[in-house]
């Protein structure tokens, strides 16, 4: 627990004039980043990076720096409306809190009533670190169905970390690795979960050696000591190779293995069935490029694994992340100091406890869409989106009549798009939660204005696993906007949860903080909490684990059904599974790379973040381009057997010619048309939901993977620069 210490904000002050400063917590992305934000006139004036956090270090990105953009645009919503009219109308009536608050809870205790909890769905996206709160009331009231990015987005790492060793392991840039092996992960641009891209590049400086695996060459591939660019979807493949040449060479921690490790054997046999000139085959990764990779990670130690999202959202979700867990795990860099570590977070009552899991009956788990087909989700009350459109769609299992989104877009960021259109379309009711009308939004009945991070108090990184919690401080009151916070407090009252939550919700986070022995009131004067410290936990506790080790092997999964061992599946899309189809789309295409500015689908509003990229693109190879008579910045169709979509030509030399790379979650709320363009330039209209293309256990899309066929746009219409 640590006290401001204050050097110089006051000078600041003076010189420019402001009248207060708070100091805060950042949640423009996944947040973390402490802030300084000055006032004047009741009015944020400015905000900069606070040299003494502990996550940021004083360093802002674009993101945080535009904060004040997002707060004050003149097309956010500040206060509650309803529909009037059809779906899409555009046409919005004023109500108040109350009548909004109230109509949600007459719909949802009346489908209760008539078609059981299970028939309302509650949904978050990235989240205002709101997680907690959300499954508080789905579980309080009964419905198993919170639809998340959980199946494909930090989810797969938690459960698949939890099932191998008790946690989600973070690397220790704090004590600098010597070698950082980044799988999928661009950290210097994306920011992601526990992580941000200076403590990376601070250890960089240092004289860490740097491996980067991914398709592209990005900032960090372009720095790295060995960059492997991969085939897209063969991750798994490639981390058993690497596994093969660690285990052939003995270059494995040998008492790790000896004391630590459930099923080596079984695990060893599985990995011998990849030895590294096969998997260079079928990855594109020269053999030598692969052992001198597994020999360098293996041989510089401490290391850490920086992964992230792009490892997930494949068929080969859960067994990437199994096997890059392994790769931590055999070189004994899991729990090291400078490693991989297993932090504790603060005495608090965590998400899972505030999260009020065990108040769900097993019969109403039962329930949960697509629990019996994705068991490692369900496990983790995680659901694939895909059960839940069919059950608008068709009512089957059973019917879901209302969908309530909280900060979530889905109709951008969910696969099949077209499919997420139809079944929001036709669910019977639907609230919404956001900042804007966004295209989701435009389909509702009610939306609901939210509140951004710098109207409200919250206990920041409350979820994460990097040990710390972090005071997160209101600092406006902007219109009627209220946090999600308060607004499932005030609802859970109006369903009939009221003994289960609080008269206003700075009782709920006293509640999170009682085990602490605090309050709020004092917490939000300290600079941050962080829990116990220590390493190596498993020599006198092992890991929590059925076996109490680190189970290559997995005695859950086993018990669930899947293959206890981790193996490589071909993409469902690929020149190796489909070659009909890849006859007549004869690309690989990769979505989702990010932007400084963008957040999934937010900020294409704010005038300062657009201008750094007015509009999406397509990255494709020179050579490629010139085939097909695509020159830089034309606009170009993106044809999958899904759809088309149109994004501007980007030529690009760092990516192989027999792929091309898109960027996802784009529209356009700058058109003032039906829709704001969600299908012109969505990357999601182009990606497939199927069950049969998701990852058996987690139920993850395949977004990252997938073919296409490219061609010039005759029409060229389109405002925006040339892509550069």
């Amino acid at each position: 627990m640590v006290e401001f210490v204050y050097s110089n904000v006051e000078k600041e002050m003076e010189s420019y004039g402001f009248d207060a400063v708070t100091h805060s917590h950042c949640r423009m992305c996944h947040g973390g980043c402490g802030v300084l934000v000055y006032t004047k006139d009741g009015k944020v004036a400015k905000i900069a990076g606070d040299p003494e956090s502990p996550i940021g270090h004083g360093t802002l990105c674009s993101k945080g720096l535009a904060s004040a953009q997002l707060a004050y645009h003149p097309d956010r919503l500040l206060h509650p409306v309803k529909r009037v009219g059809a779906k899409g109308s555009g046409k919005w009536q004023r109500i108040s809190w109350d009548e909004a608050l109230d109509t949600i809870a007459e719909k949802m205790n009346g489908y209760r009533e008539k078609f059981g909890a299970e028939s309302v769905v509650l949904g978050y996206g990235t989240g205002r670190e709101n997680e907690a709160a959300i499954y508080r009331f789905a579980n309080l009231f009964g419905t198993p169905n919170v639809l998340t990015a959980g199946h494909l987005c930090y989810g797969p790492r938690i459960s698949t970390g939890i099932i191998t060793c008790g946690s989600n392991p973070i690397v220790d840039y704090e004590n600098k690795p010597k070698c950082v092996m980044a799988w999928g992960n661009n950290l210097v641009i994306a920011n992601s979960d526990e992580y941000k891209g200076e403590d990376l590049s601070v250890c960089l400086d240092s004289g860490s050696k740097l491996i980067v695996v991914d398709p592209r060459l990005t900032r960090l591939a372009a720095r790295a000591d060995i960059w492997l660019q991969l085939r897209p979807g063969t991750d798994a493949a490639l981390a058993l190779g690497m596994l093969n040449h660690i285990i052939s060479e003995k270059l494995y921690d040998r008492d790790f293995v000896d004391n630590y490790v459930h099923g080596w054997e079984p695990f060893v046999a599985r990995v011998r069935e990849y030895p590294v000139d096969r998997v260079a085959e079928i990855t594109w990764v020269p053999a030598e490029k692969i052992r001198a990779a597994a020999q360098l990670f293996a041989t510089t130690k401490p290391g850490g694994i920086q992964w992230g999202v792009a490892i997930e959202q494949q068929i080969n979700c859960a067994d990437n992340n199994r096997l890059l867990l392994a790769l931590m795990g055999i070189t004994g860099n899991i729990d090291r100091q400078g490693g991989q570590v297993l932090f504790k977070t603060p005495k608090i009552n965590n998400v899972g406890k505030f999260g009020a899991h065990d108040q769900l009956s097993p019969e109403q788990i039962e329930k949960r869409l697509g629990g019996e087909r994705f068991r490692l989700a369900g496990h983790f009350a995680i659901v694939n989106p895909k059960c839940v459109w069919d059950a608008v769609v068709t009512e089957q299992p059973y019917p879901v009549k209302m969908l309530f989104f909280i900060s979530s877009n889905p109709v951008m960021t969910r696969a099949n798009a077209n499919a997420v259109y139809e079944a929001l379309e036709k669910v019977e009711f639907m609230a919404v939660a956001d900042f804007f009308i966004t295209p989701t939004a435009e389909l509702a009945d009610i939306v609901l204005p939210a509140a951004t991070w710098l109207e409200m108090d919250y206990i920041g990184d409350f979820w994460k696993r990097h040990g710390y919690i972090l005071p997160r401080r209101k600092v406006v009151e902007i219109g009627e906007c209220r946090s999600d916070h308060e607004m499932l407090n005030d609802l859970a009252h109006r369903v009939g949860q009221g003994e289960h939550w609080w008269d206003d919700f700075e009782q709920g986070l006293d509640y999170i903080l009682e085990p602490m022995g605090i309050k709020w009131q004092e917490f939000k004067k300290m600079k941050y909490a962080r829990g116990e410290v220590s390493y190596e936990k498993h020599k006198t506790r092992g890991f929590s684990t059925p076996t109490k080790k680190f189970e290559l092997y997995s005695t859950l999964l086993e018990k669930w059904g899947y293959d206890p061992l981790p193996i490589y599946r071909e993409p469902v899309e690929s020149p190796v599974s489909t070659p009909a189809l890849y006859a007549d789309y004869p690309l690989i295409l990769v979505t989702g790379a990010r932007s400084p500015g963008y957040f999934h689908t937010e900020n294409h509003q704010l005038p300062h973040l657009r201008e750094l990229q007015p509009d999406p693109f397509l990255e494709i190879h020179p050579d490629t381009a010139r085939k097909l008579g695509i020159s830089n910045g034309d606009w170009v169709l993106i044809e999958s057997p899904r759809g088309h979509v149109r994004q501007r030509a980007k030529l690009f030399g760092g990516i192989d010619p027999r792929v091309v790379g898109a960027q996802h979650a784009w529209w356009y709320p700058d058109k003032n048309v039906k829709g704001q363009g969600w299908n012109e330039s969505n990357i999601n209209v182009l990606t497939e939901d199927s069950y049969e293309s998701c990852d058996p256990a987690m139920g993850a899309n395949s977004v990252r993977t997938l073919l296409c066929r490219i061609s010039r746009d005759p029409e060229q219409r389109g405002r925006g620069q040339a892509a550069s």
